[in-house]
């Protein structure tokens, strides 16, 4: 159930509301969990529009995007995941931006939340208890 931050200049996107949803859908097919309600209502993305002056490289350059995704531990252990996310999201910046020189300045950065500090509905929970929670909403879909 990932949370993933995107942070551009301002105007930068031209749909944020729609990169907010594909970058999740991303995110949430590259870990190749089930699609079930926990992890479609759970997985999303958050755009950071920043004011013009706000982000920098030491020339001077603005027209950067960052994307972070943060997982439970172990999501993105598998070395073909992590390329497979970096590549699609720094795709889908540049598509979102119009602009595809944009995937040279797209960094993108994969984190993974020690066990027990992934909360969620008031609760730090560890793998087992993520798990856990999808097969038994997987065992009452199935009825």
């Amino acid at each position: 159930m990932p949370m993933i931050d995107i942070y551009a200049t301002t105007g930068t996107f031209q749909n944020a509301h729609q990169l907010a949803m594909d970058a999740a859908a991303v995110v949430k097919r590259g870990e190749g969990v089930p699609d079930i309600a926990l992890f479609r209502k759970n997985t999303a993305a958050f755009v950071h529009e920043l004011p013009t002056g706000a982000l920098s490289n030491l020339d001077g350059d603005t027209n950067y995007v960052r994307i972070h995704v943060t997982t439970n531990v172990g999501a993105l252990a598998q070395r073909e995941k992590q390329i497979a996310i970096v590549q699609q999201l720094t795709e889908l910046a540049a598509r979102a931006a119009g602009d595809p020189t944009l995937t040279d300045r797209t960094w993108v950065i994969l984190t993974e939340a020690i066990a027990g500090g992934w909360g969620l509905k008031g609760h730090a929970h560890t793998n087992d208890e993520l798990v856990g929670a999808a097969r038994a909403e997987i065992a009452k879909l199935k009825g």
